[in-house]
C-alpha cells in the first residue's frame, strides 16, 4: 500500500514538473501552433483556407485582397495564433482554391462573398472576427449585411467603404471598366494583371527609398504563379469589371455601419496611393468610437508591417474582451 502511495507521488510529482517545464518554455520562447493547409469542398469546387490555433477560441477570418491569396497571411498567422483561432482563406479563382472557367462562370463579389461564407458555415464558425484588405471589404461587407450579428468585430486594412478613399480618377476607372465593354478597355484591364503590372503597379507602387526592401519577393511570386493562364487572368479582369458595384453599395454598407456600431480596428497604410488615407479617416464619420492607426506602410500594409499590425490587433481583441 505504502510502495502505490510512493509511487503515485512519484508520479505526480513527475508531471508537475514536466507542466512547470513546460509553462517556463511557453513563457521563454515564442511558440506558436502549427499553420494547417486544407481544402473544403461544395458544389462543384475546392476551397482553399490556412488554419491555426485552438477552435475554442474567438476566430479571426484574414480576407485577402487583389492580386493575392492567403498567401498574404502566412507571417501574421502565427503571431495571432497562440490566443486565437485563425483562419485565412483563398477567393475562388484566386491562389488553391479552384479556378472555374471565366468564359462558362461569372466572377462577381458577389460569388466571391457566397463561397466564403459557405465555406465559414461548414467549419461551422458562428461569429467571428474579420479582417479585410481590399479586395477583402467587398467580400466581408457581403457577410456583414448578410448578418450583422455574427460579426464581433472588423479589422480594416487598406479596405475602402467611403469614396473619400479613392481618387476622381480611380472612381472612373471602375466606372469605366464595369460601363465600357470595347476591346480596348478589355486588354487595358487584362494588362493589368501581368507580370510587369503586379510587381511594379501593385507590390512597389507605392514604396520609396526608406522601404523598399520591406516586400519580399515571394509575394508577387506566388501571385504571379495562378496568374500565367489567360483563364486565370480573366478571372481578375471580370472581377475588375465588377468592382464598380461595390462604389454603389457604400451608402449600404455605411449605413450598416452607423446601425450596428461594430468594434473596429483600422490599420491603414499611409502611403497606399490607390486607396489612400481619407478612406480611413472616412469611417470615422460613423465609427466614432473606431481605433485608427495610420502607418508608414503602403497597400501591402501586412507585409511590410506585420508585428506593429499584429501588436495593434492583439491589444485591440484583449481591450474589448474579445479573448
Amino acid at each position: 500500500m505504502m510502495k502505490n502511495v510512493f509511487l503515485m507521488l512519484v508520479v505526480t510529482s513527475f508531471l508537475a514538473s514536466c507542466s512547470s517545464k513546460l509553462k517556463q518554455t511557453e513563457s521563454q520562447f515564442y511558440l506558436p501552433p502549427a499553420t494547417s493547409y486544407n481544402y473544403v469542398a461544395m458544389d462543384s469546387v475546392k476551397l482553399f483556407y490556412r488554419e491555426a490555433g485552438d477552435r475554442n477560441k474567438p476566430t479571426i477570418v484574414l480576407l485577402h485582397g487583389y492580386p493575392s491569396s492567403s498567401h498574404s497571411y502566412r507571417n501574421l498567422i502565427p503571431m495571432l495564433a497562440k490566443r486565437y483561432h485563425v483562419i485565412a482563406t483563398d477567393n475562388l479563382g484566386s491562389g488553391y482554391s479552384t479556378h472555374l472557367d471565366p468564359s462558362n462562370t461569372k466572377y462577381t463579389f458577389d460569388l466571391l462573398a457566397d463561397y466564403t461564407q459557405k465555406l465559414i458555415n461548414t467549419l461551422q464558425i458562428k461569429n467571428y472576427v474579420i479582417y479585410m484588405q481590399d479586395f477583402g471589404a467587398p467580400v466581408g461587407y457581403r457577410m456583414m449585411m448578410h448578418d450583422p450579428t455574427r460579426i464581433d468585430a472588423l479589422i480594416i486594412q487598406n479596405a475602402n467603404a467611403y469614396l473619400d478613399g479613392l481618387t476622381p480618377e480611380r472612381q472612373a476607372f471602375f466606372k469605366t471598366a464595369q460601363s465600357d465593354t470595347s476591346k480596348t478597355e478589355h486588354d487595358f484591364i487584362y494588362s493589368l494583371t501581368s507580370k510587369d503590372a503586379i510587381i511594379n503597379k501593385q507590390y512597389l507602387f507605392d514604396l520609396d527609398s526608406t522601404n523598399f526592401n520591406t516586400q519580399s519577393p515571394d509575394a508577387w511570386t506566388h501571385d504571379l504563379a495562378f496568374l500565367t493562364t489567360e483563364k486565370d487572368r480573366e478571372i481578375q479582369v471580370q472581377l475588375f469589371q465588377d468592382y464598380n458595384s461595390n462604389l454603389i453599395r457604400y451608402p449600404d454598407w455605411q449605413r450598416m455601419l452607423r446601425e450596428n456600431q461594430p468594434k473596429a480596428l483600422i490599420v491603414w497604410g499611409k502611403k497606399d496611393l490607390k486607396f489612400n488615407y481619407k478612406g480611413a479617416e472616412a469611417y470615422l464619420q460613423d465609427l466614432p468610437n473606431a481605433e485608427l492607426h495610420l502607418l508608414d506602410a503602403g497597400h501591402f500594409a501586412a507585409e511590410e508591417k506585420t508585428r506593429e499590425i499584429a501588436q495593434f490587433i492583439l491589444e485591440f481583441l484583449d481591450k474589448h474582451d474579445i479573448k
